[in-house]
């Protein structure tokens, strides 16, 4: 009754001010020249800085795309320090780098005809990527469209290779509008806008498109627009508050729906007139995604099963399962990409012990094909500590996922512990390779990330228990993460001391666990982490606003709740070092977020750091922030945690 009283006075106290008190805008353009100076990052010590360096060399490329001729292979790849576009001509051949420069390029599909790469392209992680075409064969970049502060998405290639179809909020910031775009002339039509999110999610020869609606970050609705009379028809979904997505079928009047709202986990089911009939098993896990390609000959899906990927292929039409290649000791294997006569597939197969490879299967031929090399230089990745699966048990009883890896000894023990939580909240932490959890298993830490309630991969139930203000009867993972691991793990009587970090809403967690559940860790480290669920509500990008308030809760229904679940709202019981990281640009946690929170530390007169970095947004894409950013979590967590 007391504790209640005392939050309650708390958020009280916390309202009345927070006016006076609040940032007010987002991005670079909200912080002076002066504040992003003074907390530029630090050198790091050359010894530390090597050692993050050469993890940050155990990369490999992503699954890319085909070409058309299955000659060529498209990827991406960040071994520039900056993801950028490559091309390989045949398996395991020298890669030849088809982009460059300091802004995250990535390749968004082929033409069928195979003239032309339609690549996206953003600034300084602000998320406001431009639409780009480039010859398959190298050269420059033909712009589509790329403003300033405008986000232009692609969507898809139309089958005749004429027309790339795109969505932008040019003329509204929370809302998109369609356009095509005609190759050979360079000629922009606009379709239609929708008011909201929306996006593509499949087409027809005749020019209709199924399209999904996002009216929350809790539930879509599948919708088909017509070009005939340029009406929307629903689809599937319509006031009914579910997850769905959908592709057309194989057969004349039928549709593929991924839900969960039959059951406790996603499926695929076909769906004719009104009807849903499963084609995939019941499992006790997410089918976490599906495809079908261009002919209409196979439907791929992948089962998330406990957090390790496994992948299946059905027939389209009779829904009987095909055989895809095995790979012993694989823990995640994903579908990539497919060519547009359906004949090949990409696979990405990943190991704990060596970053994933690219293959090629080819149905016609049976024939699998390594294509792409991962590179581990100087670093024998047999000898990293694979993860496990353990769970710790919440103060309702309710065992809580949490992936773990482990030191092959500690001497003294017990071991320090780093608790990272994930982002999202709605994102999930796996098992596989990691060498940045490498690097602090290394350096004498047990690394763990825990699925807490929220986290996605583990049904219905789990995911929506955190859902607004419900959030309240679920926060207490975090601090349960803590008081297990110093019970369970001391050794000769000794608790490890433990520390917590974690990104975007895994830093939001961080500084609830360092405020709200003071005491319970000796350190953290937050990444463009959320202080405050109001401010952040009121300042983060138009188009975010509705996604997030729905997950979180609504700044003026569920007031009290927000400020209750800030981690400002509890500053005056911070009692433990604490580093804050941010970008400048980010579009999606303000800067504001951070400096406040720093502020309110340095005013607490508690041990605290702030970095900024004025050239990223959502997280470090540049290498050398992102060295930066692991070097100096790792150095506060060995300084604070270890005594060096």
């Amino acid at each position: 009754m007391k504790a209640t009283l005392l939050a309650t006075l708390i958020a009280a106290s916390f309202a009345a001010h927070a006016a006076d008190t609040a940032y007010k805008g987002l991005g670079a353009d909200s912080v002076s020249a002066e504040t992003l100076e003074k907390f530029r990052a630090k050198a790091l010590d050359a010894d530390l800085s090597r050692k993050v360096q050469s993890i940050l060399d155990l990369r490999a490329p992503g699954g890319g795309v085909l070409s058309p001729d299955g000659k060529s292979l498209y990827f991406g790849w960040r071994v520039t320090g900056t993801p950028q576009i490559w091309r390989i001509d045949g398996p395991q051949a020298f890669p030849v780098q088809m982009t460059g420069g300091e802004d995250a390029t990535n390749l968004a599909d082929i033409s069928a005809d195979g003239k032309w790469l339609v690549v996206q392209r953003d600034r300084k992680g602000e998320e406001n990527p431009g639409l780009y075409l480039q010859n398959p064969k190298g050269g420059e970049l033909i712009p589509i469209q790329h403003i300033k502060g405008v986000q232009t998405f692609f969507e898809f290639i139309s089958d005749d290779s004429r027309y790339v179809y795109y969505r932008s909020n040019d003329e509204v910031r929370d809302s998109y509008t369609f356009y095509r775009y005609e190759i050979a002339t360079g000629k922009k039509e606009k379709l239609f806008g929708r008011k909201g999110t929306w996006n593509i999610v499949d087409y027809r020869a005749d020019g209709r498109l199924l399209m999904v609606h996002v009216p929350s970050s809790l539930y879509r609705e599948v919708w088909e627009w017509n070009p005939a009379d340029g009406k929307f028809s629903p689809v599937i979904g319509q006031g009914e508050q579910e997850m769905y997505s959908a592709r057309y079928g194989a057969k004349p009047g039928e549709m593929l729906v991924h839900t969960n709202k039959i059951g406790e986990f996603y499926r695929v089911y076909r769906k004719t007139g009104d009807k849903l009939e499963p084609i995939t098993p019941e499992l006790k896990w997410d089918v976490a995604g599906f495809s079908i390609d261009d002919k209409r000959e196979r439907i791929y899906y992948t089962v998330n099963d406990g957090g390790y990927t496994k992948s299946y292929a059905l027939d389209a039409r009779t829904y009987k399962p095909l055989k895809l290649p095995e790979f012993k000791g694989a823990e995640h294997v994903g579908i990539g990409s497919v060519t547009r006569d359906g004949s090949k597939i990409t696979l990405g197969v990943g190991t704990a012990k060596a970053p994933s490879t690219s293959y090629v299967f080819d149905w016609k031929t049976g024939k699998l094909t390594q294509w792409v090399l991962p590179s581990s230089p100087e670093i024998d990745t047999s000898t990293f500590s694979a993860a496990t699966i353990e769970t710790y048990p919440a103060r309702d009883g309710t065992p809580i996922p949490m992936v773990v890896r482990r030191p092959a000894k500690c001497d003294p023990g017990p071991c320090p512990v780093v608790v990272n939580f994930h982002g999202g909240p709605e994102g999930q932490s796996t098992p596989g390779f990691s060498p940045v959890a490498q690097l602090y298993v290394d350096a004498g830490f047990i690394y763990v990330q825990p699925n807490v309630r929220g986290s996605d991969g583990y049904g219905k139930t789990w995911i929506h228990a955190d859902n607004a203000a419900k959030r309240l009867d679920v926060i207490t993972d975090i601090e349960d993460a803590a008081i297990y691991i110093k019970k369970a793990w001391a050794k000769n009587g000794v608790a490890p001391k433990v520390g917590i970090s974690g990104g975007s809403y895994g830093g939001y967690a961080t500084m609830i666990g360092m405020t709200m559940f003071a005491g319970a860790y000796d350190a953290g480290v937050s990444n463009v982490g959320i202080s405050n669920l109001l401010t952040f509500l009121e300042n983060t990008a138009p188009y975010r606003r509705a996604l997030r308030a729905s997950e979180y809760g609504d700044p003026v229904k569920d007031r009290d709740a927000l400020i209750k679940l800030s981690a400002t709202t509890y500053i005056d019981k911070l009692c433990a070092p604490l580093l804050v990281i941010q970008g400048a640009s980010d579009p999606r946690v303000p800067v504001g977020e951070a400096i406040q929170m720093y502020d309110a530390a340095q005013k607490k007169g508690v041990p605290s750091d702030l970095i900024i970095f004025a050239d990223e947004g959502h997280g470090a894409q540049k290498r050398e922030n992102q060295v930066a950013t692991i070097g100096h979590t790792l150095r506060f967590f060995q300084k604070h945690l270890q005594g060096k």
